[in-house]
């Protein structure tokens, strides 16, 4: 078990039992856990320490806004966000599958089915 994990599932175990990372970016890392209250699936993206360290935690914070102002069909809600033991992170729901990456590999190309359209289309609620 990787030392991020296993911090994060002392710092979020009240709530959140962490089971697995799912994958992760330049910038955070998202792992697999079950919600203890509502007993669901989600994904719990985390920055970075480091990062947050070294850059501050403001462009996390402002993709946490943004998330949370989206209302769309094809958008996954946030169920939650906040801090944790130096942690920043937020919640959404989990849904099973292979990823976009993934998907990309194996098909080369979306279907122009798959494009969600402009996100001036995109309401906030």
């Amino acid at each position: 078990m990787t030392d991020l994990l296993v911090r994060l599932q002392t710092a979020l175990a009240e709530r959140y039992a962490i089971e697995r990372e799912l994958g992760q970016g330049g910038m955070a890392v998202v792992f697999l856990a079950q919600d203890l209250k509502h007993h669901r699936a989600v994904a719990i993206k985390v920055l970075r320490p480091e990062l947050a360290m070294a850059l501050g935690a403001e462009r996390f914070l402002g993709e946490i806004e943004t998330v949370a102002a989206l209302a769309h069909p094809h958008i996954l809600p946030l169920y939650d966000s906040g801090e944790a033991a130096g942690f920043l992170y937020y919640v959404m729901p989990y849904v099973e599958g292979e990823s976009l990456r993934e998907r990309l590999t194996r098909e080369k190309q979306l279907p122009s089915r798959m494009h969600c359209g402009s996100p001036a289309k995109w309401r906030p609620r």
